[in-house]
């Protein structure tokens, strides 16, 4: 091989015990999104605790819209960090350092189109979803607050998804703490003490995302592996770039598909008020913790198929998918029981109003026996994802989480307006698609037999 000037990646997950290396890279993620999602939950508490059920439910009420955007980004970040992951696990350095310098190019390009588009279509889509006048201005003002500055994101998840298709997931641990502790004071300072209202906690959270970029930027820049970063070499190379839409443009649609009809999932809910915004947004702030596991058994899982896919590890592939199929349906039965007993308790942390709570925990305590099957979903996808197969969980998540979802909505829930038509939607979604992954499993030739995938 020819020498290029970089060292040898410390990381590779294709040599060494699979447990240990799958939990050595799933549980700094885990924590650092523990911290992420910490920030976020802090925003809605400290909003409905410091000015009132208004601002409540015009924050938990705006996450599909932003979801949407920024998604759409993450799902090409997530091809950028399969092609990479590909490359170094066949020991490819050159094509690596092409792919980095590709993801970067493509990131900047979303981020000047997103953050025009989403501080233009913001009012847009707030009226399409039918947001209540009492919430609309103040969920408008924070909108586009936040979408001013989510260039800061989108570039973050490119950056994440390259370091972490070269094993290493520790660094961003760091730098979401780092960040997490930044909006966190800082919405006690411009919430609290400064009486900025929403966009105190929309600009605290678009500063603690510029600290994660700027931190995760400087990383690469120093990195001397082939992910390292050189400005000069920026640009779209176009074999590459074939194979990162190729990989990520499926994921990108699955996932602005899913937010799209979570949004018309939340206008429905908007249709019953605001308490009901409130208590749902409550139990899907809270929901996001127990659904942790599954996002670092997820990353996890992808960039470790998709390096011994590059290395041709098959064995490894079957092992690895087992062990972090079962370990996120395993915690997310434990999780899912404690949720069911301890409901009330954590909805009335956001708020103290007793309709309030009583959404929140109707619907936390109809899903979480289900949370399992959510998982397992997410994490089969991901699979899929590293085998190479992004069509695959495009296809199930349209289907099963969105067609069936918007045409319930759209059939049972014009004739009956019932708040538990949005309750029992989720679990019955999630159930269709982990028996359609379970078929999917069964007839992948890696899957199916030692044999067939030894020829592979």
């Amino acid at each position: 091989m020819r020498e290029t000037g970089v060292t040898q990646n410390r990381n590779l997950m294709t040599e060494g015990s699979i447990r240990r290396k799958m939990l050595g890279f799933a549980l700094p993620i885990l924590a650092g999104y523990f911290f992420q999602q910490l920030y976020n939950t802090v925003d809605a508490l400290i909003v409905g605790n410091y000015l009132d059920a208004d601002a409540l439910a015009a924050v938990t009420s705006t996450g599909s819209i932003t979801y949407l955007m920024v998604g759409f980004t993450a799902g090409f970040a997530t091809g950028a960090g399969i092609i990479a992951a590909r490359h170094i696990g066949a020991q490819n350095p050159e094509e690596t350092e092409k792919a980095v310098h590709t993801a970067v190019a493509l990131g900047l390009f979303f981020s000047v189109v997103l953050t025009a588009l989403g501080v233009w279509v913001t009012p847009g889509i707030l009226r399409l979803m039918g947001t209540p006048d009492t919430v609309f201005d103040r969920s408008c003002r924070y909108l586009q607050v936040y979408f001013a500055g989510a260039s800061a994101l989108i570039m973050y998840n490119m950056f994440v998804s390259i370091l972490q298709a070269s094993g290493e997931s520790r660094y961003p641990l760091i730098c979401l703490v780092a960040s997490s502790l930044t909006n966190i004071v800082l919405d006690i300072v411009f919430i609290s003490l400064c009486h900025m209202d929403l966009e105190g906690a929309a600009n605290a959270t678009v500063i603690s995302e510029i600290l994660s970029m700027v931190l995760v930027g400087t990383k690469l820049l120093r990195s001397r592996e082939s992910i390292r970063l050189q400005p000069r070499k920026i640009r779209m190379e176009s074999h590459n770039l074939r194979y990162i839409i190729r990989y990520g443009f499926p994921t990108a649609m699955q996932g602005c598909v899913i937010d799209l009809s979570n949004m018309l999932i939340q206008s429905y809910i908007n249709s019953f008020g605001r308490d009901a915004m409130a208590g749902i947004g409550a139990s899907q702030k809270a929901e996001g913790f127990m659904f942790l596991p599954v996002t670092a058994f997820s990353m996890a899982l992808t960039t470790f198929v998709s390096q011994n896919m590059g290395a041709k590890k098959m064995d490894r592939v079957r092992e690895g998918t087992r062990f972090g199929l079962l370990c996120t349906a395993g915690m997310l039965l434990i999780f899912g029981t404690a949720a069911f007993f301890l409901a009330p308790e954590v909805v009335s942390l956001f708020s103290s109003d007793p309709e309030i709570i009583r959404y929140g925990a109707g619907r936390t305590t109809t899903c979480a026996f289900f949370y399992c099957l959510c998982g397992f979903s997410h994490t089969a996808s991901a699979v899929m994802r590293g085998l190479g197969k992004p069509m695959t969980p495009m296809l199930v998540m349209l289907i099963c989480w969105c067609a069936v979802r918007v045409l319930v909505l759209f059939t049972v829930g014009q004739a009956v307006h019932d708040i538990r038509l949005i309750y029992w939607i989720y679990p019955f979604t999630w159930s269709l698609s982990t028996i359609v992954y379970l078929i999917s499993f069964r007839k992948n030739r890696i899957f199916s037999g030692h044999r067939a995938a030894e020829t592979a």
